[in-house]
């Protein structure tokens, strides 16, 4: 069985940093890419980054470039979002997805972990 599992979510004040965890297991890194989005309240769920099988980042939102940064532990089945300088506007919740090729779109993810709160606030 393929599941995701997020964690990691808190609550933050502006500037701060966060770190939030994907463990997979049912499958490893190297059969799926796996890409983090978020969605905030009222809105589409709305692609982040994405790490490809080689290890290449792939960036979906101009707003947090520079920011935030995406790395896997292949010994851990693990991919992680590391969040920099975070912003009330980052607010929300933080879900990763596996697929087989990156995407921005949401639609064509086939597994989804069930999501980490984030909360920026003062």
């Amino acid at each position: 069985q393929r599941q995701l599992v997020e964690s990691g979510g808190d609550l933050v004040q502006p500037g701060g940093s966060l770190r939030l965890s994907c463990a997979v297991s049912g499958f490893t890194l190297e059969d799926y890419e796996i890409g983090w989005f978020r969605q905030a309240p009222g809105k589409e769920r709305e692609g982040v980054l994405c790490t490809s099988r080689s290890g290449t980042t792939i960036n979906y939102s101009p707003s947090v470039k520079g920011r935030f940064t995406i790395s896997s532990d292949s010994a851990k089945n693990t991919v992680y979002l590391q969040m920099n300088n975070l912003k009330p506007e980052d607010t929300g919740v933080y879900y990763c997805g596996a697929i087989y090729y990156c995407s921005r779109s949401a639609v064509d993810y086939n597994w989804w972990g069930q999501g980490t709160q984030v909360t920026v606030s003062s």
